[in-house]
């Protein structure tokens, strides 16, 4: 009997859920190979990944790849259930020639069997299916933009998405589609929110008094009038809102939607090259902001304007003749290397601290008072700085004490009770579970409405948001699985300490700006307290615990 390694793939592109969309590629699978004695031992199936992504970018099909290097991989051949799903664009002629090396068989069910590298008729093929798959992306993409579009202009509906602040969002009356009316859906409009819509009103009448950003923010902070991630906090977790800054102010005054209009496209959706020497890496989605001229506005007002078009309008126009000024700053680039860049925190604000050169030497800085009014709630310096050469050989110490092997048994001790904190919960798991059943039938629901003639496009957003919470809720019981199931071993653990011992011994005679990469792989986290010259550090190496050093003193010889 042939052992098989199912592969496949299902994206919100696909406007199935992912448990339907593995099913029925499993069953082509399985139809193609059991007649001839196969049986599938295990399967690399991504779900909510692009078919645009290369096979290398996707987990699944990454791991894929890398189990055909291993002798021991455990299944004979490889069968896919779907080539359009599986393959985009060129994408089969920079994977199959890996099955062709390591003697791995790959089978679809359009060349009824394994695929022959000799058969110039199965390239042909599989060539044909991944253009294919190529256009209908396109024609997916052609269609909602311009269906979403023609919504937005003529009907000016609202396309969903957070309201801008001022707003909030209100029934519009049943659905015009029978079947969602039926189902109890309503299209949606915005309202003004009576605590926040003046707010917005007194940022457009400062500003055009002669008021800049920063100056309104500082009144808006004085005055103890919330910021938008204050007000929000739902929406904004991740943010600390203790003031308002300039961006909030810069971002209200440049809205157009508070002139009572909708508009749509203010930002696009570019596909840029990852790597411009190695285009097999595919392309990574960039957001980019659209000129006015492109916006697509609503024929008539809407919803209840805030500030009329002439006020926006000024306020536009005031905006623009200050950039007039300077020209089109270029994107930000330096040849200076920084060893902490992204690990190094503020301990004040938690922002991260910018790499910034000084007299030559480089240093780390948080400006937050340049973004942020002043307020009470944050007692932040105009600026923190922390040079390099300070908190390197420190932090290298740190490293080689923590990771020598003097220190084996009490790190070894550190990692096994890394193992056992934060248990989960089993609520917290029921409730995973019931998201999912829940999210299942709700695509189900979405997917009976698209058949009974549903707008693609406001489907497509329902279908994305419900998958968003499947996988945040089947990630969470994955991780803890592989918390209940992969504990390491005492024989792993010194096998990844000896490891990282290595990468301690390189650090140690490593140039300072060849120290990035290895900092990197140590999982280091690093946060400066200013007021009191500490650094409290984190290392969590991939698949491996926590360890906290709680006070990397930059003082030691202060008392």
């Amino acid at each position: 009997m042939t052992q098989f390694a199912f592969a496949g793939r299902c994206s919100t592109e696909d406007l199935q859920d992912p448990e339907t969309s593995r099913n029925w590629q499993l069953t082509r699978a399985r139809a193609l190979i059991e007649p001839a004695g196969g049986k599938i031992v295990t399967e690399y199936f991504d779900a909510g990944h692009s078919r645009a992504l290369p096979w290398k970018r996707r987990p699944q099909a990454a791991a894929l790849l890398k189990a055909l290097r291993d002798p021991h991989r455990g299944f004979d051949a490889v069968v896919i259930g779907e080539p359009q799903r599986t393959f985009y664009g060129n994408q089969f002629g920079n994977t199959f020639p890996l099955f062709v090396h390591f003697g791995v068989p790959l089978w679809v069910p359009e060349v009824g069997g394994a695929i022959d590298p000799d058969n110039e008729a199965h390239d042909l093929v599989m060539s044909v299916f991944g253009g294919m798959s190529k256009g209908e992306r396109n024609r997916i993409k052609i269609r909602v933009r311009t269906a979403m579009a023609s919504q937005a202009k003529i009907e000016g509906r609202y396309l969903g998405g957070r309201p801008p602040y001022g707003y909030r969002i209100a029934d519009a009356g049943p659905h015009p589609n029978p079947a969602k009316a039926a189902d109890g859906k309503c299209l949606h409009r915005l309202d003004a929110d009576p605590e926040t819509a003046w707010v917005v009103v007194r940022i457009f009448t400062e500003y055009l008094r002669g008021k800049g950003y920063y100056a309104i923010a500082e009144g808006l902070t004085r005055d103890g009038i919330p910021c938008p991630s204050a007000y929000d906090r739902a929406r904004n977790p991740h943010r600390e809102g203790y003031a308002w800054s300039k961006g909030a102010v810069r971002a209200i005054l440049g809205n157009p939607r508070y002139t009572g209009h909708e508009v749509w496209s203010r930002q696009r959706k570019d596909e840029v090259l990852l790597d411009v020497d190695d285009v097999t890496l595919g392309h990574r989605t960039k957001l980019t902001w659209n000129t006015p001229e492109q916006w697509i506005w609503s024929a008539q007002p809407v919803h209840e304007p805030l500030v009329s078009m002439e006020t926006f309008t000024r306020a536009r126009a005031k905006n623009s003749a200050h950039r007039s000024g300077t020209s089109e700053r270029s994107p930000r680039t330096t040849n200076h290397p920084y060893a902490l860049r992204g690990l190094l925190r503020c301990g004040i604000c938690r922002r991260k601290m910018q790499g910034n050169y000084n007299n030559g030497q480089p240093y780390y800085r948080c400006r937050y008072t340049a973004e942020y009014a002043k307020n009470t709630a944050l007692n932040h310096p105009l600026t923190v700085y922390l040079r390099q050469s300070v908190i390197l050989p420190v932090l290298d110490a740190w490293i080689v004490r923590v990771f020598a092997p003097g220190h084996l048994d009490r790190t070894l001790r550190a990692m096994r009770e890394s193992q056992q904190q934060q248990p989960p919960t089993a609520p917290a798991l029921e409730a995973a579970q019931r998201t999912i059943t829940e999210t299942n039938r709700s695509i189900a629901q979405y997917r009976a409405a698209l058949d009974a003639g549903a707008d693609p496009a406001i489907v497509a957003g329902w279908i994305t948001s419900a998958q968003n919470q499947q996988t945040a809720a089947r990630q969470q019981l994955a991780a803890a699985a592989r918390t209940q199931e992969e504990d390491l071993t005492e024989e792993q653990i010194h096998h990844m300490i000896k490891t990282l011992g290595n990468m301690a011994d390189r650090l140690q005679a490593a140039a300072p700006e060849e120290k990035a990469p290895l900092y990197a792989d140590f999982g280091l986290e690093l946060e400066y307290h200013a007021k009191r010259r500490v650094v409290t550090v984190r290392s969590q190496p991939a698949d491996m615990c926590v360890f906290e050093c709680p006070r990397g003193d930059l003082n030691p010889h202060a008392r």
